[in-house]
C-alpha cells in the first residue's frame, strides 16, 4: 500500500471540504499547507496538493512545486465551471513547462460567500468585475462572465463531493 498525503491550503473552505473528501476516500493522511515541513514530502509515495485560485494562482503551491515529491498530483478550486473554462494562462503561470508535462492536474468549483471575503479578496472581485466584465457591452458576454454577474456579490455553492471521482480514480490507478 502505497503513502498518500493529501494536502491543502485554504481560506473560505472549499478546498479544505474537497481534501477531506479525497483524503477520506483514498485512505490518505490529510495535512493543512502549514502544517507540512518541506522535508517531509519524500517521505510520501504520492502527494495530492489543492490550493484555491486567487489571482490567476494556486494557493501555496509553491510547497510542491519547489520540494521534490515522488508523485505529485495539484487540483484547483474556484468558480468558473471546469468543463466550459480554459486553464491555460492559469497553468502557464503556475508551472513551467516541464512541471505542466508531469504533474496531473485536475480543477474543481467551490462556493463564495462575499460576506465572508476578506477586505483583499473583496476588492480583486470588484478590479476583475471592472477590468474584465464592465467594459464589454453585455451581448460580448461568455458564459463565464454571466456567472461572474450571477453571483458576484452574494453567496454561490457549486460543491459536488461527485466532482472528485475522477481524481481519486486516477490516484487508485497509481497504487
Amino acid at each position: 500500500m502505497k503513502r498518500i498525503a493529501v494536502i491543502y491550503q485554504s481560506k473560505y473552505g472549499s478546498t479544505k471540504q474537497y481534501s477531506q473528501w479525497i483524503a477520506r476516500d483514498l485512505g490518505a493522511e490529510l495535512f493543512e499547507r502549514s502544517e507540512v515541513p518541506p522535508s517531509s514530502l519524500q517521505s510520501f509515495d504520492i502527494v495530492i496538493y489543492g490550493g484555491g485560485l486567487y489571482a490567476g494562482g494556486v494557493a501555496g503551491v509553491d510547497l510542491v512545486l519547489k520540494h521534490p515529491c515522488p508523485t505529485l498530483v495539484v487540483f484547483t478550486v474556484g468558480l468558473a465551471n471546469p468543463e466550459t473554462t480554459d486553464y491555460t494562462e492559469i497553468l502557464n503561470r503556475n508551472f513551467t513547462p516541464e512541471q505542466k508535462e508531469k504533474i496531473k492536474r485536475f480543477h474543481l468549483r467551490g462556493a463564495i460567500d462575499y460576506s465572508d471575503l476578506s477586505l483583499v479578496h473583496r476588492g480583486m472581485m470588484a478590479m476583475m468585475k471592472k477590468m474584465t466584465i464592465d467594459p464589454k457591452a453585455p451581448e460580448e458576454w461568455n458564459d463565464e462572465d454571466r456567472l461572474f454577474l450571477e453571483t458576484y456579490g452574494k453567496t454561490a455553492d457549486f460543491m459536488d463531493e461527485a466532482s472528485i471521482a475522477p481524481l481519486v480514480e486516477y490516484v487508485k490507478g497509481l497504487c
